[in-house]
């Protein structure tokens, strides 16, 4: 079989798809960003209701999503729901920031999020560099040693199994999957049955915070958590290999969103249930200072010391199966634009045995692992989130396009609330989008910046034929 004429091999089941949205979008995120939105509301009831809103704006993605997945069940996902609607330009331009900033950084922080996690009961040495870097006005702190290192490892263990067949891939997903939600439901029951601090006056608004802290802060909360709902939109880049798309890229992407949110809100329930406002709202984000995330003072709560070590290797697992979805369904994107003649010649090739897209995913991984070296966890998801709800709410728009471009076309499942639900998730995003840039402006203009350095790069690949 001829590589260049190869296609994807339709292998993954209902449950392997369901499992890729439920493991993809759980990964490191409901563990580490409730510290964050608590310090930003200051009250155990605006983080709860910052996950509900994050979540309901999440699933009328996926509503939307759906639709154009069923319909359009080709490799590439929002890619090619953007060429279809708005034409190359814009689609290249979604994929270049995809495979340089959303994507590729995504797997870094998830790849960086699982070394923090090991070097809880792995020793993994001490710091090798450490650098403060001045930019645009705020100060990036930078570090290099063993973490990073472990980082890389695990990228390329992961993108090395993803070489594999599409059904390799997806029952690793499926094992990883099912691990990390039975870790979860044992920290949840734990909690709740017995934690020895555990007590709802833990839920009443606190006497030195207001109760309402303001829009701007409330959407910096929605942000954080929708970097722990980020993922939910990753399904539908491999329609490609789903079998029977038309009825299962609907059904996995609104069951795996109930499901996912339904664990969300009783996670963050029960950290509030276990801990005073205090300690969650002191508890860190990423482990590189003293203290603990907040997931591991709840299970610290009924499991003592052994607490933090359970945690942690929850965190390794939920860590490697979102890492594993997200370089499985990733690589297909730079794969569907080099099909079309968009990007280099050699990354639209299957390896004629497995049919996988192994340069995509040697490519994917040697940049992922670059950015893995060179930033901070939340640095690289703050840019990430703010250039992909860019192109979340433009592909979401493009529902309406396609319905007046191709009303005929072949739709087995359409968008539950059309036309409210769609109009409601764009609004949402374009005001996420402004308050992002307002507080986050580092990330912001270096979202921008890598995004408006894909005009150039469509120009070259439109007049040439490239060949890697």
């Amino acid at each position: 079989m001829n590589r260049a004429t190869a296609q994807l091999l339709r292998g993954l089941s209902l449950v392997d798809t369901t499992a890729l949205v439920i493991g993809t979008v759980i990964g490191t995120g409901v563990f580490l960003k409730a510290a964050p939105m608590a310090q930003a509301v200051g009250s155990p009831a605006l983080v709860l209701l910052a996950w509900v809103a994050a979540g309901l704006l999440s699933l009328a993605g996926a509503l939307t999503y759906a639709e154009l997945g069923a319909m359009m069940p080709e490799a590439g996902g929002e890619y090619v729901f953007l060429r279809k609607s708005y034409g190359e330009a814009v689609a290249f331009l979604f994929g270049w920031q995809r495979f340089i900033v959303a994507g590729s950084a995504s797997i870094a922080t998830l790849g960086t999020g699982f070394a923090i996690f090991l070097s809880s009961f792995l020793p993994l040495g001490a710091v090798w560099l450490e650098r403060d870097i001045s930019l645009l006005g705020q100060t990036l702190h930078w570090q290099f040693g063993a973490k990073q290192l472990v980082a890389v490892a695990v990228i390329l263990l992961m993108s090395g199994i993803n070489c594999l067949t599409i059904v390799v891939g997806g029952r690793v997903q499926l094992v990883l999957t099912i691990l990390k939600v039975a870790g979860i439901a044992f920290l949840v029951m734990g909690v709740f049955t017995a934690s020895g601090t555990a007590t709802w006056s833990h839920l009443r608004q606190p006497v030195d915070t207001p109760v309402w802290s303001g829009w701007t802060l409330f959407g910096t909360a929605m942000l954080a958590a929708l970097w722990g709902y980020d993922g939910w939109n990753n399904m539908p880049m491999a329609a490609g290999e789903v079998r029977n798309p038309g009825r299962n890229i609907p059904r996995a992407l609104v069951l795996g969103m109930v499901v996912v949110m339904s664990i969300y809100c009783l996670l963050n329930l029960c950290y509030f249930y276990a801990l005073p406002m205090e300690e969650v709202r002191s508890s860190n984000s990423t482990q590189y200072r003293d203290a603990l995330p907040v997931a591991s003072k709840a299970a610290g709560t009924f499991l003592g010391d052994f607490g933090g070590r359970f945690i942690a290797l929850v965190f390794v697992v939920s860590a490697c199966g979102a890492l594993n979805g997200s370089i499985l369904s990733n690589a297909r994107v730079p794969f569907a634009m080099a099909r079309d003649g968009l990007f280099f010649s050699r990354l639209g090739q299957l390896n004629t045995n497995t049919r996988a897209p192994v340069a995509c995913l040697i490519v994917q991984a040697i940049w992922a692992s670059v950015l893995a070296l060179s930033g901070t966890f939340d640095q690289l998801t703050d840019c990430l989130l703010f250039a992909a709800w860019i192109f979340y709410a433009l592909v979401t728009s493009s529902i309406f396009v396609l319905r007046r471009k191709l009303p005929n076309a072949d739709r087995p499942y359409r968008t539950l609330g059309y036309p409210v639900i769609p109009l409601v998730f764009i609004c949402v995003a374009i005001w996420l989008i402004l308050n992002t840039f307002l507080t986050k402006r580092v990330e912001s203009v270096a979202g921008l910046t890598l995004i408006a350095a894909g005009i150039p790069l469509y120009l070259y690949f439109k007049r040439s034929a490239v060949t890697l």
